[in-house]
């Protein structure tokens, strides 16, 4: 899965918390917005590029602490959602949380299993 559409991806789950939390339409709240931008940047820096393995199993936790308690909880919430809103980005995304990638899984950038 590329990069950009992981962005999309968060960016769905981001606006269903938020639409159904914060009770926006259409646009995002700042906490969100902000949440979405930082999570946008993370992905634009992951050293594992479009290979990247689902954040549950990277080794590599780019997230603040603080914030990746908030995507945690935001992908609870927009998860089984998904299915529903956005199925194709959902399946994709889950397909690729069963896969097992030798090369990124549980593993530092560089290194080898």
């Amino acid at each position: 899965m590329s990069i950009e559409s992981e962005k999309q991806t968060i960016e769905q789950m981001i606006q269903l918390y938020c639409e159904a939390r914060h009770q926006t339409q259409g646009s995002l709240c700042a906490e969100c917005s902000t949440l979405l931008n930082y999570a946008q940047a993370r992905l634009d820096n992951c050293p594992f590029g479009n290979g990247k393995p689902v954040c549950r199993k990277c080794a590599v936790h780019c997230y603040k602490p603080e914030t990746r308690k908030k995507v945690t909880e935001v992908m609870r919430f927009a998860g089984p959602r998904m299915l529903t809103k956005h199925p194709g980005s959902a399946l994709r995304h889950l397909l690729r949380s069963f896969r097992r990638n030798t090369k990124t899984d549980r593993t530092e950038p560089g290194t080898a299993n």
